[in-house]
């Protein structure tokens, strides 16, 4: 079928459909690219003979608003969109968000919160009957009992609040496919309990092999339980390794079957030569946001084996890479240079990480990853293949095409896998090449006890790459520039660490403008920390940071520059005793207010055992945040410090 899928009766008629096999609800605008999910799912059942609907952002106040095509033959799809819909609505802060990117002309209020529960239970208000098949991020990252940060309770299965037949977790290709062969075969969606990639209910689960977590109500009572019981899912993320796992309800079971297995290089080529239209569907007249971000963009990879404790691809993707062949991209980004909109720059070539292109290892590609190992962290493995050629080759290719000028690297790159290979010509050739004036990485911190608990290498690590890329490009005659990613509240940060960060920030020279305020999205390892207060890779206690007040104290600090952050970065600076860095010298972060008397060392600190680590419990906003000197022990000005200074030496003199 050439041109876009039906987005109403109108379209579906046109095509001589009386009835769509699937009808796809989604949460976004309907955008025929392969970098929206909706996008890859419905060419490809397309691609494998079924009908499928497009129904976008149906009003979720009228029931009957999802009844747009009739009762589909099979099935209705149901997704939340690209993004979990409460990221998409709400800031860290919990403050609703102005514009959403995946919506036409860019505005709010055409979806619901928490999407995908609110879609299914429409249909299954007017369709009580029809098999409804849940998937989407939102739904791959809540499949079991998961933290909700946004109202502050451990929520069950999504599978049981939207009343979904089946959810289908990770990318679903061909999970898909399966699923749709069985009902077309006459299968019903409460029979479809086999399909890798798939989370089901059930009374009478099979034992046989499988692992049986912790009970609803146990996670309830218990944070500790909770953490423990994330930590086996974590450890069965696997396609070749991982166990069905049970988790009980009462008298019912969630059934999770093992993840899918990865794509070929030949399958994901397939996928991404499906006839996308690359582009919003015409009907949206002011466009759609989010295809800026990707339309001049090519996906060369999926999964990482990264392993960043906040990150949710291992849930989702997997930690096993999967790549296009070179084949596939040229052809894509030929493609490309024949719409008339073209300018010569590809943006991006890349996935979660750009310099993935294989597997960690040879083991992985048949055997799967280690469940108790991590490839980079804390150093890299000494089974880790450190290789870039077939990524150097790929970008020389790309460089050499007909009417492209420049191709840049923007979707972020892995310093410590980039400097554990021993061949520096994709460094140079990066430096040379690729880069538009600034490179973002992410260091995320410059504290080693930080960067532990988030998985990431220790800063001196990002401290060899800065040397190594600052050389080249002098080397080269370029003045291009780091622009590092960083992160504040992140579970084990203290104010003493977050004002270490300020302090590093300082001597950079510069206030970054990317500062991510921890954000406790569902299933990563950061996020079971902020509600558990554990680390679930050891059961040990961890310091988070959960108080609103004290983020926005450790967010400022970052930032401290701003005139708007001032009171903040006072208040947190006092609380840490680093009144030293108020002041006019150089080294200080902020000036002292009016009649304000100057700390021109660190405080002492009482030297004591430190306490065991546990949960930041919240405290009240001060409400007066301009505070008079304390008096006593109150620091002396700097007329008083002079003066003592003359009278020692007039002693020392007698």
């Amino acid at each position: 079928m050439a041109g876009f899928l039906p987005i109403n009766r109108k379209e579906m008629l046109s095509l001589g459909w009386t009835q769509p096999d699937f009808v796809y609800v989604i949460g976004d605008a309907y955008v025929d690219h392969p970098s929206f999910g909706h996008a890859i799912i419905s060419r490809v059942l397309e691609n494998a003979g079924y009908k499928v609907a497009i129904l976008s952002q149906p009003d979720w106040k009228n029931p009957d608003s999802v009844n747009e095509f009739g009762t589909p033959r099979l099935g209705f799809l149901v997704s939340g969109g690209n993004m979990d819909s409460m990221v998409n609505h709400y800031s860290v802060g919990k403050h609703r968000r102005k514009t959403d990117a995946y919506t036409p002309g860019g505005v709010t209020g055409k979806r619901p919160d928490y999407a995908a529960v609110v879609y299914c239970n429409l249909i299954r208000q007017t369709n009580p009957h029809a098999a409804i098949i849940l998937g989407g991020i939102e739904a791959s990252l809540r499949r079991l009992a998961h933290y909700d940060y946004w109202s502050d309770k451990l929520k069950r299965s999504i599978l049981l609040d939207a009343q979904a037949d089946l959810v289908l977790y990770g990318m679903g290709e061909k999970a898909i496919v399966e699923v749709a062969d069985a009902l077309n075969s006459g299968l019903s969606a409460c029979d479809l309990t086999f399909i890798d990639g798939t989370v089901y209910r059930t009374t009478a689960p099979d034992l046989d092999g499988a692992l049986i977590l912790p009970s609803f109500d146990e996670l309830k009572e218990s944070k500790h339980r909770y953490a423990e019981s994330f930590y086996l899912q974590y450890q069965n993320t696997d396609p070749y390794t991982a166990k069905r796992l049970i988790e009980p309800y009462g008298r019912d079971f969630v059934v999770q079957n093992p993840p899918q297995k990865p794509l070929s290089t030949e399958e994901m080529d397939a996928v991404y030569a499906l006839p996308y239209m690359d582009a919003p569907h015409p009907s949206y007249k002011d466009g759609v946001p989010a295809i800026k971000e990707v339309q001049f963009s090519l996906v060369s990879n999926r999964g990482c084996f990264g392993g960043c404790s906040f990150c949710a691809l291992t849930f989702h993707q997997g930690r096993i890479v999967q790549t296009r062949s070179h084949e596939s991209l040229l052809a894509e980004a030929k493609r490309m240079t024949e719409r008339p909109d073209f300018k010569g720059y590809i943006h991006d070539v890349g996935g979660p990480t750009a310099n993935f292109r294989a597997p960690a290892c040879e083991k992985q590609k048949t055997h799967g990853v280690c469940p108790n190992r991590q490839c980079l962290f804390p150093t890299p493995c000494r089974n880790l293949i450190a290789d870039h050629k077939d990524y150097v080759n790929l970008l020389r290719e790309l460089r050499s095409l007909p009417k492209v000028k420049k191709v840049f690297i923007r979707s972020g790159i892995r310093f410590d896998y980039l400097l554990a290979d021993s061949d520096p010509t994709f460094l140079r050739e990066l430096v040379e090449y690729h880069v538009s004036g600034q490179l973002k990485v992410a260091p995320e911190h410059i504290s080693d006890e930080v960067l532990k608990y988030m998985g990431k290498p220790r800063h001196a690590v990002y401290q060899r790459f800065c040397h190594k890329y600052e050389k080249l490009n002098e080397r080269l005659g370029k003045k291009q520039y780091l622009v590092p990613y960083l992160m504040s509240s992140h579970p084990g940060s203290t104010l003493k660490e977050a004002v270490a960060l300020a302090e590093y920030v300082r001597d950079l020279g510069y206030m970054p403008e990317q500062v991510q305020d921890f954000y406790p999205t569902p299933s990563t390892l950061s996020t079971v920390m902020y509600y558990t207060g554990l680390d679930p890779r050891t059961m040990q206690s961890v310091y988070v940071p959960t108080d609103p007040h004290e983020k926005a104290m450790q967010r400022a600090l970052i930032q401290y520059r701003d005139p708007k952050n001032y009171a903040l970065v006072h208040e947190a600076l006092e609380k840490a005793g680093r009144t030293d860095l108020i002041g006019f010298d150089k080294r200080c972060l902020i000036r002292p207010r009016k009649g304000e008397t100057v700390q021109t060392q660190p405080q002492k600190q009482e030297k004591r055992q430190p306490p065991k680590p546990q949960k930041a419990q919240k405290q009240q906003k001060p409400t007066n945040r301009r505070e008079k000197p304390q008096q006593g022990n109150a620091p002396l000005t700097s007329a008083q410090l002079a003066k003592a200074e003359r009278y020692l030496k007039s002693r020392k003199k007698r």
